[in-house]
């Protein structure tokens, strides 16, 4: 089994101990994942980027893992393979952004 499945895994065993499933359906999911990425936002606000991690550094990495936690339950729930579908996309940024450009 793969890292990625693995960590889903552990992600949807922590979420099924607590019998979350029942808030984690895919609107609620995608709404999580905004919010937690405006979180993250609120870390850099009016801050140099060296600054925001000098002093939001552990909270920086906890809306990371908050965003990607969200999305990775999303991915689970759609049935949607992560590595398929970030190999997919960069395939076609690539083709939209040539390096040529």
């Amino acid at each position: 089994m793969s890292d990625i499945k693995n960590l889903i895994n552990t992600i949807n065993d922590f979420r099924d101990e607590r019998n979350w499933r029942q808030y984690h359906n895919p609107k609620d999911l995608a709404i999580s994942i905004s919010i937690e990425a405006a979180e993250l936002l609120e870390d850099f606000q009016w801050k140099s980027s060296e600054k925001a991690l000098k002093e939001n550094g552990e909270n920086i990495r906890e809306e990371i893992a908050d965003v990607l936690i969200y999305s990775l339950m999303l991915c689970s729930d759609l049935n949607l393979d992560v590595k398929e579908i970030i190999e997919d996309k960069i395939v076609k940024n690539g083709k939209k952004y040539p390096v040529n450009k």
